[in-house]
């Protein structure tokens, strides 16, 4: 068991302060996603529940799934917050992608964002949940660049956990369009109020057949 990655271990992170994300949409998917028409989306790992709430302001319908019970909560709590035509877009579910849930298929969006597994669950894990991707619709993966191990912001010390988008785009087939496969860089302020420029590494990819 990759204990980083039970619902034990997230839920007791997130206790450890009030709120552990800025309540902002991740910027790579603002940037994807603003240009595709709504239809169903699936937010991996959907933390408290900003990038799900701003798709669904965006008119999509969105499950949010994550392996803690206390981030759900959190979003939930957010949902409650939001206009009910937004609200009644969202739902919320505990889900262990390890331990394969059973997730609905034909997606128009799958969004996974800074979900960095070691090899060789990230391949299992990214190639089923690109598999629930429906013909026309969009798989997005961003994470942290590789690059970002050397950049002095709190990354983990461990490199078996980053990946290049070209990594990921080798685990699809020819059924995909590849619209973007690279390390798009941007700055970042540290809490010590320092600017230190990074790199997201962005995959979008269209399922064509």
């Amino acid at each position: 068991m990759l204990v980083e990655y039970t619902q034990e271990f997230w839920d007791d992170r997130y206790r450890q302060r009030a709120r552990i994300w800025s309540g902002s949409p991740n910027r790579q998917l603002v940037d994807v996603a603003e240009a595709l028409p709504p239809g169903r989306a699936l937010d991996v790992g959907c933390g408290e529940g900003a990038d799900a709430a701003w798709l669904a302001s965006r008119g999509w319908d969105v499950l949010g799934i994550d392996v803690s019970e206390v981030a759900l909560s959190r979003a939930r709590l957010h949902a409650d917050e939001l206009d009910p035509s937004i609200a009644e877009r969202l739902t919320w579910r505990r889900a262990d992608l390890l331990a394969a849930p059973d997730l609905p298929h034909d997606l128009d969006l799958v969004s996974i964002q800074f979900m960095h597994l070691p090899e060789p669950e990230r391949s299992r894990v990214f190639r089923s949940l690109s598999a629930l991707v429906g013909v026309g619709g969009s798989l997005l993966i961003v994470a942290h660049d590789p690059s970002d191990l050397h950049s002095g912001v709190g990354r983990p010390h461990q490199a078996d956990l980053f990946f290049t988008p070209q990594e990921i785009a080798g685990l699809l087939d020819d059924a995909w369009d590849v619209r973007v496969c690279e390390s798009r860089p941007r700055v970042e302020r540290t809490s010590d109020g320092r600017d230190v420029r990074i790199s997201d590494a962005v995959l979008h990819a269209v399922r064509i057949r």
